[in-house]
């Protein structure tokens, strides 16, 4: 590469919510900007997780010097234990409460060892050629920054997740004079969150949100149980300060909420005396007007705590008449109606819910349109690439921007896997590298399953399963009395024997062709009998389901 010119390539988080990952390349070596997961929507059948492709990190492993962190969302940090079990050597930097967030990620994958450097608001760190500025923005977690990077091509600007909130819970405002400086410099280019691109105006302070759940414990006639994301610390800080105002005590329920309350108790950023802390197998011997419990499932997860508690699966905690449940986030996009239906068994079992829109319990994290604006005003980008969404989210940012002025051809809608490059002062875009996703089926250590796999759940989902069982004669390939055919999920054996036999028919049929010609070579056989089958069954049904051959040779 030149050694004036600077590539970056985002490996997710663009046409997308989450698996945030973004690689800087230039000829002093290659840093990464966060390395996030995102959750699997209803087209991944049995998937946990979905990680970014790592493939041109690997192509370019050698030049690999460092891992920035912009906070600790599972968005941004989440695919980290997977990176560094393949780059255990690579030093990961971060404020002080996202490295304690990642650290017991790391201890569940056996990674003891990880170079992570704590950094501060306003510290500059110098390596491989770059000089990377963090800045203190606002979110909905503490210690959360903007990433400017000093490259040899120019100066880069990298939100994160932020927001401009005038009267923050934590932390103070976002560092609005340190990106005057910024723009006053000169900033080659901006990577601006738009998540809440469509949004116009400005996003509700925190604080609103501390009105809302006063008013809600002011009525609660009994428990009152909070569902939030365990890393949304903001927001559990204002549960808790409500529980103080109202002389109640706090359990806390949900594997990774339990983890991230004690972390943020450590660490200084939830004041919870020991006193108000209550055990899980002591809930039901509070009264009830006297208990808050913190739970994770506000997203409706099938395994969080709160819809186990919905369901009635939870070994602790049963809904009862007289609770309040509120659900302090907004669900992501693709969840809704996992959340819906969390909601609907929860009122049905007798509790009074609360969500927003209809109560103000949640506020979002990310910058709406007028925020966006301050944020060009102030940096004066020449070039911007709206990041952290799905298309429609970047076409809005892009629309904001042209409404400021701002040229189009300076503006650039890239997706996962786009080069661009800049080199005196201008940007063009480069062939893609590949940046499709990584997908994680089974315990938290990482099975993966391949497209394939994937598409072959879906089509069992769709059209079920056709299984046929075939003696022939081991020498001949003479089928030996007619086949057995089994039908999961495509037929109702009892309404289908019409059908079973005609298949049965195709079979044997295709099993007699195949003994003239002498083939005996199993997999030949199997590739015949999918081939006519799948052809009778689509034509008869429509449907084509997953078609198993077994062959029995006697």
């Amino acid at each position: 590469m030149d050694s004036t010119a600077l590539r970056v390539v985002p490996l997710g988080g663009l046409g997308e919510i989450g698996k945030n990952m973004t690689a800087l390349r230039q000829a002093s070596g290659m840093i990464l900007i966060d390395a996030g997961l995102s959750f699997p929507d209803e087209e991944m059948p049995g998937i946990d997780l979905v990680l970014p492709d790592f493939t041109y990190v690997r192509e370019h492993a050698s030049e690999l010097r460092g891992v920035f962190l912009t906070h600790g969302h599972e968005d941004h940090v989440g695919a980290l234990p997977y990176l560094l079990r393949e780059f255990p050597e690579v030093p990961v930097y971060g404020t002080r409460l996202t490295l304690e967030l990642v650290r017991p990620k790391l201890r569940e994958f056996g990674i003891k060892n990880a170079e992570l450097r704590e950094v501060r608001p306003g510290e500059r760190v110098d390596t491989a050629g770059y000089t990377l500025e963090f800045i203190h923005v606002n979110h909905s977690i503490p210690d959360a920054v903007a990433i400017a990077a000093h490259t040899a091509a120019g100066l880069v600007v990298f939100s994160g997740d932020y927001k401009i909130d005038l009267t923050p819970i934590e932390g103070g405002t976002t560092d609005l004079s340190r990106l005057a400086a910024l723009g006053s410099q000169g900033v080659l280019a901006y990577f601006g969150d738009s998540t809440n691109s469509e949004r116009p105006g400005y996003v509700p302070s925190e604080r609103v949100v501390s009105n809302a759940l006063r008013d809600i414990f002011d009525e609660a006639p009994g428990r009152i149980i909070v569902a939030s994301f365990a890393s949304h610390l903001h927001r559990i800080g204002q549960v808790v300060e409500a529980a103080k105002l109202h002389d109640r005590l706090i359990a806390v329920t949900g594997r990774s909420m339990v983890r991230n309350v004690q972390i943020a108790r450590d660490l200084g950023y939830l004041n919870i005396p020991a006193s108000m802390m209550v055990e899980q197998h002591e809930i039901n011997n509070i009264p009830d007007r006297d208990l808050v419990i913190l739970t994770t499932g506000s997203q409706g997860e099938p395994l969080s705590a709160l819809s186990r508690i919905a369901n009635e699966t939870h070994k602790t905690i049963r809904v009862r008449q007289d609770d309040t449940v509120i659900i302090a986030a907004h669900p992501i996009p693709g969840n809704e109606r996992k959340v819906s239906r969390v909601i609907n068994d929860l009122m049905k079992r007798g509790a009074d819910v609360h969500y927003s829109p209809l109560k103000p319990v949640h506020v979002s994290g990310h910058a709406a349109q007028e925020e966006q604006k301050i944020m060009l005003s102030l940096l004066k980008p020449r070039y911007l690439v709206p990041v952290h969404g799905e298309y429609r989210h970047l076409r809005h940012h892009f629309n904001t921007a042209v409404s400021m002025g701002f040229p189009t051809e300076r503006i650039f809608l890239l997706e996962n896997g786009s080069q661009l490059e800049f080199r005196a002062g201008e940007a063009r875009r480069l062939q893609n590298v590949p940046a499709g996703m990584f997908l994680i089926d089974g315990a938290s250590f990482g099975d993966t399953a391949s497209d394939v796999v994937v598409r072959e759940r879906q089509q069992l989902s769709a059209d079920g399963m056709f299984v046929v069982v075939a003696r022939i004669n081991a020498q001949s390939g003479e089928l030996l009395g007619a086949p057995d055919v089994i039908s999961r999920g495509f037929v109702y054996m009892r309404d289908a024997d019409g059908l079973l036999q005609e298949a049965i028919e195709v079979v044997s049929s295709t099993l007699q062709e195949t003994a003239r010609h002498h083939i005996t070579d199993w997999g030949e056989l199997k590739n015949s009998i999918r081939r006519d089958l799948s052809r009778f069954l689509a034509d008869r049904t429509g449907k084509r389901p997953i078609i198993l051959p077994l062959i029995v040779e006697v």
